[in-house]
């Protein structure tokens, strides 16, 4: 129906598949090929030749008594190749979110920064690298060889890592120093108004610097920490065997060796806070702190806002609490990242 002055309406009788019109002609498919009719233009004859459909011989065994098969030649169906999902080659292993800007390490070894690009702080250094720490606006990471290198501000002389061999190093996401693991005990640079880079001496499995206060977890298990006090961050100390130590704005938590998460310090938007259930992993940020749970889901507590306490559903096996920022890494080897995103420090995913 419809305009018929170049009969490209009366459609030819029989069984059809599928039906196209088009401005003065129209064409149909059917098993025996493709029929048009309507005004016929140069090129029609040619379409149909294109468009007709390639057959195929097909074989069927017979049931009666013949010796013979079933030869009755069919349109070509091909078999569409399913699209393997790829798997990604390079993954992040570490995670670190500072002030406004977040710091990466991939599994090849290298460094990946994003957020606020100011005094260089995304400019990451090539090479090889173990661990990494990113504090309020500078990043430091420890390469293969056991050295260090620093990169963005650099006031309070933030960048000027020591010399000799590092296991381990933390900075804070409202820090303005850092510290390392080294044999000998614990090496710190950077601002140290509240004595909070002074050197330990002593046996240390892990360290962590926090914005005016530090702490490390001695080889024996117990907490130690060092500099400002105003929230009982030195006098608060619990005491027991941890397997891991997270030191935030104005307060700290540990991990206890039964996976039980203990924090102290500043008590405000109830970031010290007693959880439930074991954890594998915990990271205090500016206001707020988030824990891994051995089923790989991460739950955070503390300053909601920015929605920093809000974590995306999903299964992760990392987890870093920035200033107003968190992020994690999920299986798949992929990032996360919530809450304050204003310079671009929290995307809803980075992949690398």
């Amino acid at each position: 129906w419809g305009d018929d002055r170049h009969d490209q309406s009366n459609a030819p009788s029989g069984r059809y598949l599928a039906v196209s019109a088009g401005m003065r002609h129209s064409c149909a498919l059917s098993r025996a090929g493709t029929r048009c009719w309507g005004g016929q233009d140069d090129r029609l004859p040619e379409l149909i030749a294109e468009l007709a459909p390639t057959t195929v011989t097909r074989t069927v065994a017979d049931t009666s008594n013949s010796d013979e098969g079933d030869t009755t030649p069919d349109p070509a169906t091909p078999t569409p190749t399913p699209t393997p999902t790829p798997t990604p080659t390079t993954t992040y292993s570490a995670v670190s979110a500072g002030g406004f800007h977040t710091c990466a390490l991939r599994s090849t070894g290298t460094l990946d920064c994003w957020g606020d690009s100011g005094s260089d702080r995304l400019n990451a250094p090539t090479g090889t690298f173990t661990a990494l720490s990113a504090g309020a606006s500078h990043t430091c990471a420890l390469r293969s060889t056991g050295t260090i290198a620093c990169w963005g501000y650099s006031d309070h002389n933030r960048l000027t890592a020591p010399s000799g061999s590092f296991t381990a190093l933390g900075s804070g996401s409202g820090a303005s120093h850092t510290c390392a693991l080294a044999s000998s005990g614990i090496d710190c640079w950077g601002q140290n108004a509240n004595s909070q880079a002074d050197d330990q001496s002593g046996s240390f499995s892990a360290v962590s610097a926090g914005t005016s206060h530090s702490c490390a977890l001695r080889s024996t298990g117990a907490i130690h920490c060092w500099g400002s006090n105003s929230n009982s961050q030195r006098t608060g100390i619990p005491t027991g065997t941890f397997t891991a130590i997270s030191a935030g704005g104005s307060h700290t938590c540990g991990l206890r060796s039964t996976g039980a998460i203990v924090c102290w310090g500043n008590s405000a938007n109830d970031r010290t806070a007693a959880q439930t259930g074991a954890f594998t992993a915990v990271s205090a940020g500016g206001s707020h702190t988030c824990g891994l749970r051995s089923t790989g889901a991460i739950v955070c507590w503390g300053n909601s806002g920015n929605g920093r306490t809000t974590v995306p559903a999903g299964t992760y096996t990392a987890v870093s609490a920035g200033h107003e920022h968190t992020c994690g890494i999920k299986t798949d080897g992929t990032i996360a990242c919530w809450g304050n995103d204003t310079s671009g420090q929290a995307p809803a995913t980075r992949s690398p």
